[in-house]
């Protein structure tokens, strides 16, 4: 082997494992191993669409991965960080001079909840999608449904069940907690309007899991022919059987640069890192970046140059209600919600951008090593964006006043400007188009119109890059 290549293993061909080995891989200067246990990269946003069986999840290797990154399908049973190999379930062992550590997420039905183990399905895995479809092909439309928990995965399972006929009832202390309350609104709207009772409150706990009811905290018994769980991740324990340092979950825990506490040839990202003890939203929107991040961080040490800091920020939360419906909720970049989203056909047009924009961004960073590109996040202190943000919206609503002013209040947004048009267009010349009109409409908008500059602005750009698309269609 080339002494002067890296030998990279990564664990797990999720979002982060992908887009890691594809900027590891493009660099030159890597030689990447990505061992997965599935031949297919599996959609995870979309296994509530297979539940149903809309869509097949699955995605080609050879279309989103460098073709130069050896693909091995198997299990990684041991990481053996003292002399850097990793050992598979099938008895064969990787050595490695790097080793990015991107296992991903899992579903969690707690143990201690009874009969949830035992009669619950979780949906987090392909093969618990599959096998919740091949439940659904075997009850008349009329079963009832309970759906447990009430976050993304939750909503989109219950909403997505109802549509096809299904009757479901939804659960959960609270619905959509992590919106703003407009948010939370929508997504109510949208699911009365597709038949999904909602079962929330305090007393919508659940206690227990029979094979035909579920039974709530404050006693209340719901029919349910079939129990769909979704409150609740885990993470697989590789690294803490390995004797790895992790968080309470199972995360890997490192510093700011992604790096393992316990050995610099170790690097991890996506759902199971836990970087300075703070894991970003498990999401593709922060495994992405996270992925391209720890690419760079084994290229920097292999280089013996300094690795930087994580930075990752968290704009948006995109929720499918049904395939004609969905909410978008706009995010500080510290990931805290604000009091504007984008709701019904249009948060699901841009939904599903935003799914089939994950697997462009792949692709591209395949063909053209480099071309993932990440905007700063917020300083990782632990306060929120909106004391300290430079690349986030505006501190203020205070109204410029000279064309100056106005001028430099579109320059302070415009990295959120094109976050939003970017999740909408998924074109960098498109962008700059919608960028482009939506500074111009700003520059002569009637400031008395204008309650707030930052959510006046992202509205502004959202229908311009909507304008856009329409535009396009039409040529």
């Amino acid at each position: 082997m080339d002494t002067t290549t890296c030998r990279a293993v990564v664990i797990g061909g999720g979002y982060a494992g992908v887009m890691a080995a594809n900027r590891l891989q493009g660099s030159g200067k890597a030689d990447v191993v990505l061992v997965n246990p599935r031949p297919r990269f599996v959609e995870r946003i979309r296994l509530h669409q297979l539940a149903i069986d809309n869509d097949d999840a699955v995605e080609d290797y050879a279309t989103i991965l460098n073709p130069d990154v050896e693909l091995v399908v198997g299990t990684a049973e041991r990481i053996g960080a003292s002399d850097r190999h990793v050992v598979l379930a099938s008895g064969a062992t990787l050595d490695y001079d790097y080793l990015v550590y991107a296992v991903g997420s899992t579903g969690h039905v707690p143990a201690a909840v009874r009969g949830a183990a035992e009669h619950a399905y979780p949906i987090s895995e392909i093969e618990q999608a599959q096998r919740l479809r091949t439940r659904l092909s075997e009850l008349p439309r009329s079963a009832p449904i309970v759906v447990v928990g009430a976050g993304p995965t939750g909503i989109e399972t219950a909403s997505e069940f109802a549509e096809a006929g299904r009757s479901v009832t939804l659960v959960s202390s609270a619905i959509a907690p992590t919106l703003s309350r407009p948010g939370r609104r929508s997504v109510a709207r949208q699911l009365a309007k597709r038949g999904v009772t909602v079962v929330d409150g305090p007393g919508a706990t659940v206690a227990a899991v029979g094979a035909d009811h579920v039974e709530l905290v404050d006693g209340s018994v719901l029919a349910s022919e079939l129990t769909v769980w979704t409150a609740g991740f885990g993470v697989p324990q590789l690294a803490a059987t390995s004797g790895l340092t992790t968080d309470a979950l199972g995360r890997l825990l490192t510093d700011e640069t992604l790096t393992s506490v316990d050995d610099a040839r170790i690097v991890a990202t996506g759902d199971a890192a836990a970087p300075s003890g703070m894991p970003f939203r498990m999401s593709c929107q922060a495994g992405l970046p996270l992925g391209a991040q720890a690419g760079d961080t084994v290229l920097a040490r292999w280089g013996n140059t300094p690795a930087a800091d994580v930075s990752v920020p968290m704009y948006a939360q995109c929720i499918s209600v049904g395939r004609d419906g969905g909410t978008v909720q706009l995010q500080r970049s510290d990931d805290t919600p604000r009091n504007f989203y984008v709701g019904g056909r249009a948060g699901a047009f841009i939904k599903e951008l935003v799914c089939r924009q994950t697997l462009q961004w792949m692709r591209a960073e395949a063909r053209k090593p480099g071309s993932y590109k990440m905007l700063k996040g917020p300083e990782r202190t632990g306060t929120s964006a909106a004391h300290h943000s430079p690349h986030g919206f505006l501190t203020t609503s205070v109204r410029p006043q000279s064309a100056d002013e106005r001028a430099e209040s579109f320059e302070r947004v415009r990295p959120v400007l094109h976050t939003i048009a970017d999740e909408i267009l998924g074109s960098a010349a498109r962008v700059d188009v919608a960028l482009l009109r939506t500074r111009q409409q700003w520059m002569t908008t009637e400031l008395d119109d204008v309650d707030d500059v930052e959510l006046h602005l992202a509205a502004l750009v959202a229908r311009k890059a909507l304008e856009t698309l329409c535009l396009d269609a039409q040529r």
